[in-house]
Parts: structure tokens; C-alpha cells; sequence
């Protein structure tokens, strides 16, 4: 599976897009992550916010095989 990914550097938002296919219906918000959904229930895409900090704490967290980030 190949996903696109694009980071925002003025907002600090990096986005997953997950499927191009789909129109969107919701998101959900946890945390830092926003997934938003399709019509069809599947996710569309995430946005990871505070990306300059949360995602080197996911990249440690994975390399420690730990599933915990704060």
C-alpha cells in the first residue's frame, strides 16, 4: 500500500493521505490526530498536528518497540 504524505511547516500539520478515493462524511479528533472518514466509514486521510514534535516521539517510541507517545 502506498500512502502521500504532505507536512505544512507554517501550521505544523503533516497529512496521510490513506485513500484519494471517497467523498469526505466525518472526522474524529484524538489527541493530536484527526482521521477523516468516507461515506463508506473508511478513513480518507490523517492529520497529525504539533507534527514537529509528535512524530520524531512516534519514530523513538517505534525504534524502542514501545506504543506509548505523550
Amino acid at each position: 500500500m502506498v500512502y502521500k504524505i504532505k507536512y505544512d511547516d507554517e501550521a505544523d500539520v503533516l497529512t496521510v493521505i490513506l485513500e484519494e478515493n471517497g467523498k469526505l462524511s466525518y472526522a474524529e479528533e484524538l489527541g493530536d490526530i484527526i482521521l477523516h472518514f468516507g461515506e463508506d466509514g473508511k478513513p480518507l486521510f490523517m492529520e497529525i498536528l504539533r507534527a514537529s514534535k509528535i512524530v520524531p516521539l512516534m519514530v523513538e517510541s517505534l525504534a524502542k518497540k514501545e506504543t506509548t507517545v505523550t
